[in-house]
């Protein structure tokens, strides 16, 4: 490629340099809104709203919302487990990124499998994508919804069950709040 001169190179393009003109506008914009965790969810909750709002309003699309939250309950169990599943680790001990199981185990962080940013990201583009969906009739096929809605509970409550005997087998704990914070001594001064 070095050794090309400017002429032989092939320009690319119109609308191939316009999706990837999108895509870096598109990757901008999720960069700055990544310190503001609060109105990201808010902004989520405000298009979930939205999406309700609209099928209790057209009164179908139960298929599409089940989708939907299996989806949810998919991503919501990624971001619930370590990133290195420790029933795995076990089997290969010699790579040390398993999570400690005993006290005298060395202290590594919990990191997800999902972490936060992309868990509100997947979120919120499905949810925008469910609401694109239900202005098509296609996808508004006649079911029955209480089966649907019977049949995630239990699925919710299974999956969320064995998760949690995951949790507390390997002794992980996917939450950070309520736990100790400790802030440097002001008294202290550190030499350069």
């Amino acid at each position: 490629m070095g050794d090309m001169k400017p002429d032989e190179i092939v320009p690319t393009p119109g609308p191939i340099r316009l999706l990837n003109n999108c895509g870096v506008k598109y990757q901008y914009y999720l960069d700055k809104v990544v310190p503001y965790t609060t109105a990201r969810w808010a902004t989520f909750l405000a298009c979930f709203g939205l999406y309700v709002l609209r099928v209790y309003l057209v009164q179908g699309f139960h298929i599409v919302s089940y989708g939907l939250a299996i989806y949810y309950l998919n991503l919501f169990l990624m971001f619930l487990t370590p990133k290195i599943d420790p029933a795995f680790a076990e089997m290969s001990e010699d790579d040390g990124m398993s999570l400690p199981t005993k006290n005298s185990g060395e202290f590594r962080p919990f990191i997800r499998r999902l972490p936060e940013f992309k868990f509100w990201h997947l979120s919120t583009r499905a949810v925008i994508i469910a609401i694109f969906i239900t202005f098509f009739q296609v996808f508004n096929v006649p079911v029955f919804w209480p089966i649907l809605v019977m049949y995630f509970i239990i699925l919710f409550c299974l999956t969320m069950k064995r998760q949690i005997k995951h949790m507390i087998k390997y002794r992980y704990i996917p939450f950070t709040y309520g736990k100790k914070k400790y802030a440097a001594n002001k008294d202290t001064i550190v030499p350069n």
